[in-house]
């Protein structure tokens, strides 16, 4: 058996090419858009790929299941378990199976078994593999955004992110069912593989490697004592305290992946821009994404400019911040173009139009600046009143110590609440080392804030200072 983890770093996803070296077939489990690298892997081992699956109708990255089988002509296995809200369509033109708990995907000596496992969505399947040339039972389960590395997929996204109110705690129970029922039931020695790792936004505590096993996380994840005392409300409780903040984006993810997304047949290539045409396509609306780091956009940057640093948040942020209905430029070396489009396209964003290498030859007037204060001087302007201060951390950054009567809105939210950020002082904006107060600073520019200032060093310069701080969530505290 070809057993391959294919693992991207920015959204933290893992998907799988599974193959029967007897009959040279091969199915991918939860393909990310960009699929290349599994036609790629397969022909590297003679594999034909002849099935496409994934475990859910995903919320973080626009799926490459329709994708792959279109470039393949695979068969497509999707889930039919669920309500009438999460059932798949634009499916026409596609060879496709609908599957339910107990079927089966075959290829070769493979086989693997169709779970349903609700909880993190209503129609969410795993797959238990069993290799039939070397064992008669199953040793390997895929389960997608069910279980995780120390962790389990999050019950409160349809409500947190497609606003689909009430149903987080009934997610959460079904959730405790699920592993109760399909999960604890299993053999110890089963390979845990699952479809995120440590730094994704479907769950608040995924572990960093890449799979583990049913008895250990029986064991010792931190559900497991719940589990053992039948303590459903307690698990409830504790599964939903402290989930981060879910991007804006997922909601058109789940559309997109439930009722169809563009096939691009190939990645976008665009093109390297005149400093003409970049000036025409900013008059017409097309905006800037800056990539450099930090100190490189607050030593300069075009009015307008949103900062994307390029480093593995780079999908997140542009996910939480950059429109789908706008044309995109980027700023970026040629030798970071590709990558930055594939980790764009991964969440849909398609509209890339061009890029421009540099600043130099590019402007017209003068580039526009982020003020910067020390942690110091910051104090002595806060106790005169003189400023008021933006936490854009995390809500549960913010609880476990901040500047007293910070306002707290997360960076990716800033624009959904630019009245409720003051204007008639200068306001300082921080989080915990400068990356997201300049992308959140960015953004809010862009908007016409020309009060804004960033704290250098976040709040780890102010905590280093001793400065006071205080714990708990604020009155005007911003969580939607």
């Amino acid at each position: 058996m070809l057993f391959k983890q294919i693992y991207e770093e920015g959204l933290a996803q893992g998907s799988y090419l599974i193959g029967c070296q007897a009959s040279g077939e091969a199915v991918v489990v939860d393909p990310r858009r960009d699929i290349r690298v599994y036609l790629e892997e397969a022909q590297k081992n003679g594999m034909r790929i002849v099935a496409v699956t994934e475990t859910h109708i995903h919320a973080d990255y626009l799926s490459g299941a329709r994708e792959l089988a279109k470039a393949t002509g695979a068969t497509l296995y999707l889930s039919d378990e669920g309500d009438a809200a999460w059932k798949y369509s634009g499916l026409e033109g596609f060879e496709y199976r609908l599957v339910k708990d107990g079927d089966a995907i075959r290829l070769g000596n493979l086989s693997l078994k169709v779970v349903h496992t609700p909880g993190h969505t209503p129609e969410h399947i795993s797959f238990l593999l069993t290799d039939g040339a070397a064992a008669s039972e199953p040793g390997y389960f895929l389960t997608g955004d069910f279980v995780f590395v120390g962790d389990l997929g999050r019950p409160d996204l349809l409500e947190e992110a497609a606003g689909i109110a009430g149903t987080a705690e009934p997610g959460a129970r079904r959730l405790f069912k699920s592993l109760k029922e399909k999960f604890l039931t299993l053999p110890e020695y089963v390979q845990v593989w699952p479809g995120h790792g440590a730094g994704s936004a479907c769950g608040k505590a995924l572990g960093a490697v890449p799979s583990t096993t049913v008895g250990y996380e029986r064991r010792f994840a931190w559900w497991a004592d719940y589990l053992r005392n039948d303590d459903e409300e307690g698990f409830v409780q504790a599964l939903l305290a402290g989930q981060p903040e879910a991007p804006y984006y997922f909601a058109v993810m789940k559309r997109l992946n439930r009722d169809g997304m563009p096939i691009l047949g190939d990645l976008p290539k665009p093109r390297e821009l005149t400093p003409e045409q970049f000036q025409r396509k900013l008059k017409e609306g097309a905006l800037l994404v800056d990539t450099r780091d930090k100190l490189a956009f607050a030593g300069g940057h075009i009015h307008g400019a949103i900062n994307l640093p390029d480093n593995k948040n780079f999908s997140t942020w542009a996910g939480w911040l950059l429109p789908y209905d706008q044309e995109l430029i980027l700023l970026a070396g040629e030798e970071r173009v590709p990558e930055l489009v594939a980790r764009l396209v991964r969440i849909g964003l398609d509209r890339v139009v061009g890029y421009i290498p540099s600043l130099e030859g590019y402007t017209e007037g003068e580039l526009e600046t982020v003020s910067q204060i020390s942690a110091a001087e910051a104090k002595q302007r806060w106790e005169r009143g003189e400023v008021a201060v933006l936490d854009v951390r995390g809500a549960d950054e913010y609880q476990a110590g901040h500047v007293p009567g910070a306002l707290n809105i997360h960076a990716g939210r800033v624009m959904n609440h630019l009245g409720a950020i003051p204007k008639d002082k200068p306001v300082v904006v921080h989080c915990l080392g400068g990356d997201r107060s300049s992308t959140a600073i960015s953004a809010l520019m862009a908007a016409g804030f020309t009060n804004l200032i960033n704290l250098t060093g976040g709040i780890r310069a102010w905590q280093g200072e001793r400065f006071p701080l205080e714990k708990g969530p604020a009155r005007e505290l911003v969580k939607s």
